[in-house]
């Protein structure tokens, strides 16, 4: 298990080198910071639906859209399993019958890659910038991150990037798969919530969660919530944790912040397997005794 963790915008604890590891649907978190810088300079609306679309941004981010995800298809699955190369974008949205919204925008929730596949062609649309291009110039420079960086091709992968199942195709993700040290995962959560990007009204629209109910077995989640490419709740002892896990073919990632009237940490935990509790309630011990 690797640990990274930043206190009062102070890294803690970083090993040199550091392993370079897959930020799965962390990724989320940084499109969605990406996607609001868009708002923030009145390039995209937020509440607005969105070109020949009935969703808006906001329901987008927010898993609202009314999307249904790829991860439903067993097929999907069986192609991972079998270490085949990833369908098209198009292929891949023609079998889901993507264009079928699954509820009425803003009715429901559902997690969606899907939707963050949506969020990542909006943004090089808007931009004219490739994805990459456009996180970096837009999140991971002015937050100071280094070493970030977009897999596309397996050999993006292989023996570059620890935690990987061999022979994976990152193109299975579809929105995109940051790869990166785990300690700049950690610094550029904490510089983000700490409002180093977005104006003050944006950063409260972006921790403003849609509650999705009580307890999660085996999880710290008292009455998790998600708000716009963050999940958000309060744990047992009443603290509030705003940040992403994710996981892959290979390993897992949680990366949350919390802050405690003065003080304020940020940690990274990333672990081989795919136990998502597992790094969550590591996450808990190192911010419980950081703040």
């Amino acid at each position: 298990m690797l640990i990274s963790l930043v206190t009062n915008g102070q890294p803690a604890n970083v090993d040199h080198p550091e392993p370079i590891v897959p930020w799965w649907s962390f990724t989320k978190t940084v499109l969605a910071a990406t996607a609001l810088t868009l708002v923030r300079d009145g390039l995209v609306e937020l509440d607005q639906p969105l070109h020949d679309q009935p969703f808006t941004l906001r329901q987008l981010l927010r898993h609202e859209a009314g999307l249904a995800d790829y991860g439903s298809l067993a097929e999907y699955h069986a192609a991972v399993r079998n270490h085949e190369a990833a369908w098209s974008a198009d292929d891949m949205l023609e079998r889901l019958d993507a264009s079928r919204l699954r509820y009425p925008p803003g009715n429901g929730w559902g997690y969606s890659n899907v939707g963050y596949l949506f969020v990542a062609r909006l943004i090089e649309r808007v931009t004219g910038l490739t994805l990459q291009d456009a996180v970096s110039s837009r999140v991971l420079v002015p937050l100071g991150v280094s070493g970030a960086r977009f897999a596309t091709r397996r050999e993006d992968l292989l023996g570059k990037v620890h935690g990987v199942a061999d022979h994976y195709d990152p193109g299975w993700v579809y929105h995109g798969l940051l790869v990166g040290p785990l300690a700049q995962a950690a610094l550029l959560l904490d510089r983000l919530l700490a409002g180093e990007l977005l104006p003050t009204a944006l950063l409260k629209d972006m921790q403003t969660v849609r509650t999705l109910g009580g307890p999660i077995a085996n999880r710290p989640w008292v009455t998790p919530g998600y708000g716009l490419g963050v999940m958000q709740g309060p744990i047992a002892n009443g603290l509030i944790f705003c940040g992403h896990t994710g996981g892959g073919p290979g390993s897992v990632i949680a990366v949350y912040r919390c802050n405690d009237n003065a003080a304020s940490a940020c940690c990274a935990v990333f672990a081989n397997g795919a136990d998502e509790g597992a790094v969550e309630a590591e996450v808990v011990r190192q911010l419980m005794g950081a703040v």
